[in-house]
């Protein structure tokens, strides 16, 4: 009994050691009030890791702005994931374009609800209009992959 339980610290410590790499690729600072009511980190720090430049993606025109978001995020999610990271929380920084700037609130939730506490570095841009009829957001990104 007292073996199988060693093994398992053994075999615990030594994942934990693999995996904390990935999930430490990157610090988020956002000291100020202004940073964590708007979801974005003044500065994100990362040391050593993949970096992952992503493409502008965009979501089906046919959604509303919520769906789109959701849809955009799902996407850029699954990329990093298909180049070997964890997936969102790999994200550094992102470039978000929206053509219509009473959405930036409603963006700014959803972030919160996505990212939880460590927000990319972000830039928000109104433009007038996208690359086809009926887009209301478009992101581009980068993400760092394992590292220090």
């Amino acid at each position: 009994m007292r073996s199988s339980v060693v093994k398992a610290i053994i075999v615990s410590v030594s994942l934990a050691t693999l995996i904390a790499p990935a999930f430490a690729a990157k610090e988020c600072y956002a000291p100020d009030p202004l940073a964590q009511r708007r979801a974005f980190s003044r500065a994100v720090t990362t040391e050593g890791g993949k970096q992952i430049w992503l493409g502008g993606q965009t979501g089906a025109p046919n959604l509303d702005f919520e769906g789109q978001v959701r849809q955009i995020f799902a996407e850029l999610d699954k990329n990093i994931k298909a180049v070997g990271g964890q997936g969102l929380a790999d994200m550094v920084t992102m470039t978000v374009f929206i053509t219509d700037v009473r959405n930036g609130d409603r963006l700014t939730e959803m972030r919160k609800e996505i990212f939880k506490e460590c927000f990319p570095a972000s830039a928000l841009i109104t433009v007038s209009a996208l690359a086809a009829p009926g887009l209301l957001i478009e992101i581009q990104g980068v993400a760092v992959v394992g590292g220090k």
